[in-house]
C-alpha cells in the first residue's frame, strides 16, 4: 500500500516521510513506555549507537529519495527499483556480516534485479524518445532509495542481535525522524497545517507500511540474513502494481515489459528463499 498511498497524496515528498515517521513514533513510545523496554538502549556502546543513528539516518535518505521518486515516475517501476535493494544487502553481507549467500541465492538475486531492469524499461525508452526526462529521474531516485534501505537493512541485521525490537526501531525511526525535520527546515517545506484528507492517508502510512510493514521486516532480521528478509519486499512490486492499477485515483495501468519484469522478479524471489527442511 505504501506506493499508491504516496501517490495519491498531494504533500510535498519530505511532509509525508515526516508524519509517517512521528505518527509511528508515538505509538512506539507508548509501547516502550508500556514495557520498559527503553532501558536495553543504555546497554549500547558508542559504536552500536553510532551505527543506529546512522542506520535512521539512512532511512529518512530512502524516503525522502524514495517518495519524490513516486512522484515522478510509476508505481510500479518506483516499487521495483526501490525494492531492487537486496544486491547490495548480499554485498554488505559477504563484507560486512560475514553471511554469504549460496550459489542458488545468488541466482535468485541476480534473476531479481533481471526482472528489475525490466519493469523500469518503458521509462528508458520513453527517455530515448525524449519524452521521459521526468520519469527517468524518478527510477534514478528509487535506485537511490534502494541504496540507503540496502546500508539501512544491514546496520539492522547487526543491531537486532543485542537489541529487541521496539527499543530498535525507537532508537532508529527517532533518528530519522529528527533528521527528516532538519531535512524539512532546510528545504522550506510547510508541515502543518495539512487537510483531513492527507492527515488519513499518514494514517495509513504509519499503521501499515510502517508499523506492520517496516518493523515486521525489523522483527525478522534478527532470526534470517538480511538479503533474504530483502527478498521478500520484492514481492511488493505485484501488490503495489495490482493496487495503483485498481485505485480511481491513480488507474496506472501497466505495461506488458512492466508485467513481465515483475513475474521475473518473483521467480528470484523464490529461488533464493531459504529451503527448510
Amino acid at each position: 500500500m505504501a506506493g499508491p498511498l504516496v501517490r495519491l497524496s498531494h504533500a510535498h515528498a519530505l511532509a509525508v516521510a515526516t508524519w509517517r515517521l512521528g505518527i509511528s513514533l508515538v505509538i512506539i513510545a507508548g509501547v516502550l513506555a508500556a514495557t520498559g523496554q527503553w532501558r536495553q538502549l543504555r546497554t549500547l556502546s558508542r559504536r552500536e549507537l553510532a551505527i543506529a543513528l546512522g542506520a535512521g539516518t539512512l532511512l529518512a535518505f530512502h524516503f525522502w529519495s524514495w517518495n519524490a521518486s513516486i512522484q515522478l515516475t510509476t508505481v510500479a517501476a518506483s516499487v521495483v527499483l526501490v525494492n531492487t535493494q537486496p544486491v547490495v544487502v548480499a554485498l554488505l553481507s559477504v563484507f560486512w556480516l560475514r553471511e554469504p549467500p549460496t550459489k542458488r541465492q545468488w541466482l535468485g538475486i541476480g534473476l531479481a534485479m533481471l526482472g528489475a531492469m525490466g519493469v523500469a524499461l518503458p521509462d528508458l525508452i520513453a527517455q530515448g524518445a525524449g519524452g521521459g526526462s521526468r520519469a527517468l529521474l524518478g527510477d534514478l531516485l528509487a535506485v537511490v532509495g534502494a541504496v540507503t534501505a540496502a546500508f539501512y537493512f544491514t546496520a539492522g541485521r547487526r543491531l537486532r542481535a543485542t537489541l529487541d525490537l521496539w527499543p530498535y526501531v525507537g532508537l532508529v525511526y527517532g533518528a530519522c525522524f529528527v533528521v527528516l525535520l532538519a531535512l524539512s527546515a532546510m528545504v522550506g517545506v510547510p508541515l502543518a497545517p495539512q487537510p483531513p484528507r492527507e492527515l488519513g492517508i499518514f494514517v495509513l502510512l504509519a499503521l501499515g507500511p510502517m508499523l506492520l510493514g517496516h518493523t515486521g521486516m525489523n522483527w525478522a532480521l534478527r532470526y534470517l540474513p538480511a538479503y533474504v528478509v530483502n527478498l521478500t519486499i520484492l514481492g511488493e512490486s505485484l501488490g503495489a502494481t495490482l493496487i495503483a492499477a485498481l485505485l480511481p485515483g491513480i488507474r496506472e495501468i501497466p505495461p506488458v515489459a512492466t508485467l513481465v519484469g515483475g513475474g521475473v522478479v518473483l521467480v528470484g524471489v523464490v529461488i533464493a528463499a531459504p529451503r527448510r527442511g
